[in-house]
């Protein structure tokens, strides 16, 4: 950990050697203590969701398909391993919490947690993973054009992120307290996707059986070409499925997959990619227990699609309950996030 060594005139007197904060209420005092003006915020961390979406607008887009001609729906054949089989041999997922710890004339300073681990199967249960152990970073994201006279010592401090940085059209964020907050979320998520990738990045590297990702694989080019990596991503705010392919993969049955298509988004890697009907959706939403899954581009790709859905159905046991998203989520994932909910 990194130690607050010197201040200005706009902050009190710090002892040489104070830590870094390693809770919400020792990162509260910390602020108050050191810079004029600030007063404390007393409110629950959460993982964000509650200051708006950070992600892409719902969208919804025409599937390359890069299996046959027509999107279409797909049953999922019985494999000729054990009933209820899935050559999974670990998950990899993170957490992250977010709050206002403190304000500046109404100017909003964050204090987060990111985790990240890799939960091994063995003998049928899940357990960490001894190469690398669970990460766990805190960090203070703070919007620095707007806080006048910070400490060099804390504005350059690794665990201090600048929320208020230039973007990549040449914009500063606005100073209203939603746009920080957005702008914050933004960089916290950011953070533990980092943390996700550098995990699963070692997984690919060092060992033999198929890891379950819980989200994209388009970020890093060595886990998007790695045979080992199935990114499975849950929430749907961009839709491969345009005109008569929304109509087919609505109509998605339990077990039933899509047709196979590329995605190929800006800025990062290609991958396969297809729909699977996890869950029966009668008197459901139209994307009630579906998911899309993302694996390398190349080879048998629709024995590929089959394979890993299959998989992925096996993982449907037991259910992930109580987790309100259990519709869609691996009961490993779940076991991960309660794992790094403990730690962090």
């Amino acid at each position: 950990m990194g130690h607050w060594t010197g201040v200005k005139h706009h902050a009190t007197s710090a002892k040489a050697g104070d830590a870094w904060p390693s809770s919400v209420h020792d990162a509260r005092r910390f602020i108050t203590s050191r810079i004029a003006g600030s007063t404390t915020v007393e409110e629950l961390a959460t993982d964000g969701s509650r200051y708006g979406r950070a992600d892409d607008p719902a969208v919804i887009v025409e599937p390359d398909v890069i299996e046959g001609t027509v999107f279409g729906a797909r049953v999922v054949p019985r494999s000729g391993q054990t009933p209820g089989y899935s050559a999974f041999g670990a998950f990899v997922d993170g957490t992250q919490s977010i709050g206002i710890v403190n304000q500046v004339g109404g100017i909003p300073i964050v204090w987060a947690t990111v985790s990240a681990a890799v939960r091994v199967r063995v003998n049928r249960r899940l357990v960490a993973w001894q190469r690398f152990p669970p990460a766990v970073e805190r960090r203070y994201y703070v919007p620095f054009r707007y806080l006048d006279d910070l400490d060099s010592a804390f504005l350059n401090h690794p665990q201090v992120v600048d929320t208020a940085a230039v973007n990549s059209q040449g914009k500063f964020p606005s100073r209203h307290p939603a746009a920080l907050m957005e702008s914050a979320v933004q960089s916290v998520q950011r953070d533990r996707e980092l943390l996700e990738q550098r995990l699963a990045e070692s997984w690919c590297s060092t060992e033999r059986s198929a890891l379950f990702i819980d989200g994209s694989i388009t970020s890093s080019a060595a886990i998007s070409t790695s045979w080992l990596a199935v990114g499975v991503v849950k929430t749907h705010r961009r839709l491969y499925a345009d005109g008569d392919a929304f109509r087919a993969l609505a109509a998605l049955g339990a077990g039933e997959r899509s047709s196979v298509f590329r995605v190929s988004p800006r800025a990062r890697h290609a991958v396969a990619s297809w729909y699977l009907r996890i869950r029966k959706p009668a008197g459901r939403d139209a994307l009630f227990g579906l998911v899309r899954v993302e694996v390398a581009d190349g080879g048998d790709i629709a024995a590929r699609a089959d394979e890993v859905s299959g998989w992925i159905l096996a993982e449907g046991a037991p259910l992930a309950m109580p987790d309100g998203r259990w519709d869609k989520l691996a009961y490993g994932i779940r076991d991960t996030e309660e794992f790094l909910r403990a730690i962090s």
